[in-house]
C-alpha cells in the first residue's frame, strides 16, 4: 500500500483513474463519480468499442487490469459498468 508521510493510504484521485483507462482503451468515454467523497470509493462506466464481443466479465478485467494493479491499494473500491460502444 503506499503511504504518506505520516502512514496514511494515499488515496487516487479521479484523473489519474480516468488516465490510466484511457491509456488501455483509447476510445474509450468514462464517467467516474467519487461515491463517497473519500478518493477511496468509486464508480466508473466506460464504453469502448474494444468490449465488442466480449462477455462482461472480459470486459471489467480490461478495465481492472487498466489499473496496473492500483486495485486495492491506492484504489479502495471502483464499482465497474461496461457498455460497447
Amino acid at each position: 500500500m503506499v503511504k504518506g508521510i505520516y502512514g496514511k493510504l494515499m488515496a487516487m484521485n479521479l484523473k489519474e483513474i480516468e488516465s490510466l483507462i484511457k491509456e488501455a482503451l483509447p476510445d474509450a468515454k468514462i464517467e467516474i463519480q467519487d461515491l463517497a467523497g473519500d478518493g477511496n470509493h468509486y464508480s466508473a462506466t466506460v464504453i469502448s468499442s474494444q468490449f465488442a464481443g466480449k462477455s462482461k466479465i472480459q470486459q471489467h478485467k480490461m478495465v481492472y487490469s487498466s489499473l496496473k494493479g492500483k486495485m486495492g491499494n491506492e484504489l479502495h473500491a471502483l464499482a465497474i459498468k461496461t457498455k460497447e460502444n
